[in-house]
């Protein structure tokens, strides 16, 4: 077992799961976020290497071809992945790492990590996604029709993950978040890979 804990996240778009981790990142030291490559160009304000790494469609290819990642998908024509590498360098180290990707991802992912923690981000309702999915002003109407879609498919598969949180009220829905992560770093062989030695004073 790795000394960190591999969390993976998942919502339909327009669940809050991103604000949700953000949040969570800013008060956990020792989370790390692992940050995805994709083919897609990047939206306003968005950095390269803090939001994405952003690579053309042919070096996305090519790591695909090297089996540069732990898991990739197709999402709207663009391509996203997670760098093999980079995460398991992260939980040799003993930190923790979340994965923000989506439920086809969460598969390959459970496949070689058995022991990861999924959460599933829900929103209160379809019709609270879509009155989310219309305020945030980026997407055509038919774009949205597309991701409400998108999003029936996704909810189908909330059952495969070990923990499910609503996103009806953001302070609430962090706190499950944060819930979820401690309960998570006091699984006992976690706990012993992270306080070794811990329990020979007790002998």
């Amino acid at each position: 077992m790795s000394a960190g804990c591999l969390f993976v996240v998942v919502a339909p778009s327009g669940a809050g799961k991103t604000s949700l981790v953000q949040a969570l990142l800013g008060e956990e030291p020792r989370l790390r976020l692992s940050v995805s490559f994709t083919t897609r160009p990047p939206r306003p304000g968005e950095v390269d290497g803090r939001d994405y790494h952003f690579v053309s469609r042919e070096r996305f290819e090519a790591m695909v071809s090297a089996g540069d990642f732990l898991e990739y998908a197709n999402v709207y024509g663009n391509l996203y992945g997670t760098a093999r590498s980079a995460v398991a360098a992260q939980l040799a180290a003993g930190d923790d790492v979340v994965l923000e990707i989506d439920w086809q991802g969460a598969r390959q992912v459970r496949a070689l990590f058995p022991g990861l923690v999924g959460i599933f981000i829900l929103p209160p309702s379809v019709d609270a996604l879509h009155a989310r999915l219309t305020a945030r002003g980026k997407d055509s109407p038919e774009v949205i029709a597309r991701r409400l879609a998108a999003a029936r498919e996704d909810i189908s598969h909330v059952l495969e993950f070990e923990y499910i949180i609503v996103n009806d009220r953001f302070d609430a829905a962090l706190a499950d978040l944060r819930a979820v992560v401690r309960i998570a770093r006091l699984a006992r062989d976690r706990w012993q890979a992270h306080n070794p030695g811990f329990l020979d004073a007790f002998q």
